[in-house]
């Protein structure tokens, strides 16, 4: 069993200050576990809107959850939209005799409507999967290479592991993505999934994926926001500086989970992993997610220059602006491009993370940690 302490601590102090708490994120990305700690399954305040037997109580929901005390969970609230009214008719009253944890698929239409009829009364909680620092640090490559995906991660074999992140992608495909109405085939939207692996770390392109697919910008874009929306794809956005540069102004992708990334790239064992020509990126990534998970910041941006200056990572906290690298090397070295990262964006400090161990300084303000430190 994987503990989760980042996340039970979250949602413990949310229920102690809010009336709602709304847990969003991908699909088997470990919700309903976190919310059994909670409230068990068998209770009469849990209710799982897949379980035929919990849709047929909430028909009439307001006979159903008036006289509940304590934590009441409803997961998969997404099939049930019709919801979130008698939600806040029940967060609304004096004493409150109940709060409410309700678990939801990531999707526009949730949150929206959790933020329309819920305003004021609720705290959203993304659940990513496991991190680093849940897995330990000697998980490391067993975590890259399947990804966080608490099934995928914990299955017996790499092969088995590559089945279920298979199989994963097919339900999101003909299940969830369909909910969306963009009124194309599962085949048509894996090809672009497929097709997208090979834009990870780099500047999205809309026409010339557009040009590839054979079909309008329009619709590539619209692809591509529903896989962000669905937390399966970071859409990591330039930082403008008024530094008299031709900057970048395109935005970066990143699969979120590496074990997906790897599904599409066809890299079901270490050996086809460590071959591959997109290794240095998917470690990138990889990295870059372990980071955010780490320090949560406010704001997260990359940056770059038409003279390829660039940096991978940065990140607003608390007003600071810290500077992140990404470099999967044995030793990395001072660049010329660090220098003026630091310069030009007025860094607190730039880190360049790699898969080593040690940490040690390359100039005043930039460090080299191992991606050990971050967990």
């Amino acid at each position: 069993m994987i503990k989760r302490p980042y996340y039970l601590n979250a949602i413990k102090i949310a229920l102690g200050r809010s009336r709602v708490v709304v847990l969003t994120g991908p699909r088997q990305s470990g919700k309903t576990t976190l919310a059994r700690n909670f409230c068990s399954p068998d209770s009469p305040n849990y209710f799982d809107l897949e379980d035929p037997v919990h849709l047929r109580l909430l028909e009439d929901p307001m006979t159903a959850l008036r006289g509940l005390t304590g934590t009441v969970v409803i997961d998969e609230i997404q099939r049930k939209p019709d919801l979130f009214p008698i939600l806040r008719v029940l967060s609304d009253r004096v004493p409150l005799p109940a709060k409410f944890l309700i678990l939801g698929s990531a999707s526009p239409a949730l949150l929206r409507q959790s933020s329309e009829s819920l305003a004021g009364r609720q705290e959203t909680i993304q659940i990513d999967g496991f991190s680093l620092g849940e897995v330990a640090f000697e998980n490391m490559h067993t975590l890259w290479r399947r990804g966080g995906f608490p099934l995928s991660f914990l299955a017996t074999s790499d092969e088995d592991s590559f089945s279920w992140r298979n199989a994963f992608v097919q339900t999101l495909l003909e299940q969830d993505m369909a909910q969306f109405g963009i009124g194309s085939s599962p085949v048509m939207l894996r090809r672009f999934w497929t097709i997208l692996a090979h834009y990870h770390g780099q500047t999205w392109n809309g026409a010339e994926m557009a040009q590839v697919m054979g079909i309008g910008a329009t619709t590539v874009r619209r692809y591509l926001d529903i896989l962000e929306h669905l937390c399966m794809i970071r859409v990591l956005n330039p930082w403008f500086e008024n530094i008299g540069k031709r900057q970048v102004k395109s935005p970066k992708i990143y699969f979120r989970d590496s074990g997906l990334l790897h599904l599409f790239l066809g890299c079901k064992t270490e050996r086809l992993l460590r071959d591959h020509p997109k290794q240095g990126a998917s470690w990138e990534g990889f990295a870059m997610e372990t980071v955010l998970h780490a320090i949560r910041p406010d704001e997260v941006y990359f940056w770059g220059t038409h003279n390829r200056a660039e940096l991978d990572l940065l990140t607003m906290k608390e007003g600071k602006r810290h500077g992140f690298e990404f470099k999967y090397v044995d030793a990395p070295a001072m660049t010329p491009s660090m220098r003026i990262a630091l310069e030009d964006l007025k860094l607190e400090s730039l880190t360049v993370v790699y898969p080593g161990t040690r940490s040690y300084s390359l100039a005043d303000k930039i460090e080299v940690k191992g991606l050990g430190a971050f967990v």
